[in-house]
């Protein structure tokens, strides 16, 4: 008969003692990773320097002669007519489409349709602006921003489509399916939420009318308006609009040329190619050349450069050029991922429903793209052999 014998009280002890010092290890790590990840970055701007000037200042190019020209305007429209009777209008009108299909107040269309047309980050910066307005609450709000910031058509039909892809047919496809994909995120988050909302309905109702009552009689400063403005107070508004627009827009250049450095201190410490290595097998496994996993790689960084690096790279089956670009569009980026956590920062928001509902987002519109170039015959793009 064999006798079990307990494991000794040393051996236990030991075992006890390495615990304890991996669950220190892990809190040390959590609590000071921030700091250490700074101290790299610094110790890598040294280093690559002669690197990341170039990458800054091909940044601040970028930034001064496609951002600016591209956004500055749609910024400077958006706050205008924030002055104005538009939202409480589309509220009014736009509720009875909004409320059932995506569980929010009808002002949110302002969002959506000026998100759709001016590009990231306008559609986070209205949200916000909804918010400190008292129009929307915490929910809503959070909710509203995972499928209303997107990226525009100036963008996808004429960088992508026209000067990458070298056809309109492409950029007009990509933007129909980022359409479909930023509705079917805000249904789905919708139909995921409504039971919680059912439960939570009565006290969060309240305690919105009181936050409303309290935005409209306490803070003079705050936007909302019942009429129109009128020409006397033009010059003020004029001026308050453009002076925040320009906030936003050097706040969009700090991260324009900050990734811009990021991806040059990646390529040269060569991290960027050992994670595409780490990554081949699985595309590998999908049938897709490992060519794409740095592009790929790249655009979850920084969305431009990865479309350019994705469009560019030479195959016959260029549907899968135009699939991954789908979903990297549809996503946006960890670099506008930040811009809009340094948006919504400011009035408690959670950036983790938008980073789900944009990586939602653009698997939902490689989806659609790839079954709308299998299934619709003009769609056929791929090089003949």
């Amino acid at each position: 008969m064999v006798k079990d014998f307990p494991i000794s009280t040393h051996t236990e002890f030991e075992y006890k003692q390495n615990k304890s010092k991996i669950k220190i290890w892990v809190y040390s790590l959590k609590r000071n990773g921030v700091t250490i990840l700074f101290c790299l970055f610094t110790l890598c701007l040294v280093l690559f320097s002669r690197t990341n000037l170039s990458a800054a200042k091909n940044g601040l190019i970028l930034w001064a002669t496609a951002v600016v020209p591209s956004l500055f305007p749609f910024f400077v429209a958006t706050e205008m007519l924030s002055y104005t009777n538009v939202i409480s209008f589309l509220g009014k009108w736009l509720t009875p489409i909004m409320r059932p299909l995506f569980g929010v107040p009808g002002e949110a269309s302002f969002a959506f349709m000026m998100g759709l047309i001016s590009g990231y980050p306008v559609g986070a910066k209205i949200v916000s602006n909804f918010m400190e307005q008292g129009i929307v609450t915490h929910e809503e709000a959070e909710r509203i921003l995972a499928f209303t910031n997107n990226s525009g058509p100036l963008f996808i039909i004429g960088t992508v489509g026209i000067t990458l892809f070298g056809n309109t047919t492409i950029g007009v496809l990509l933007l129909i399916t980022h359409i479909l994909s930023c509705i079917s995120v805000g249904i789905i988050l919708n139909i995921f939420t409504i039971h919680k909302r059912k439960n939570e309905f009565s006290s969060s109702a309240i305690s919105n009318i009181t936050h409303r009552n309290k935005s409209n009689s306490h803070t003079p400063s705050q936007k909302v308006q019942t009429t129109p403005p009128t020409f006397s107070s033009l010059g003020e508004i004029l001026g308050t609009s453009i002076k925040n627009a320009t906030s936003t827009i050097l706040l969009i250049g700090g991260f324009v040329v900050l990734f811009s450095v990021v991806i040059s201190i990646l390529n040269q410490s060569h991290l960027l190619d050992n994670l595409a290595n780490i990554c081949s097998p699985i595309f590998s496994a999908l049938h897709i050349s490992s060519d794409f996993c740095k592009p790929l790689l790249s655009g979850m960084i920084e969305l431009t450069n990865g479309v350019s690096l994705m469009a560019g790279i030479p195959i016959k089956n260029i549907s899968i050029n135009i699939i991954l670009c789908a979903f990297l569009l549809g996503f946006g980026g960890f670099s506008v991922l930040l811009q809009v956590f340094s948006i919504i920062s400011k009035n408690k928001l959670s950036i983790k429903k938008y980073a789900y509902g944009k990586l939602l987002q653009g698997m939902l519109a490689a989806l659609y793209t790839g079954l709308a170039l299998q299934f619709i015959p003009f769609l056929q793009f791929n090089l003949s052999a």
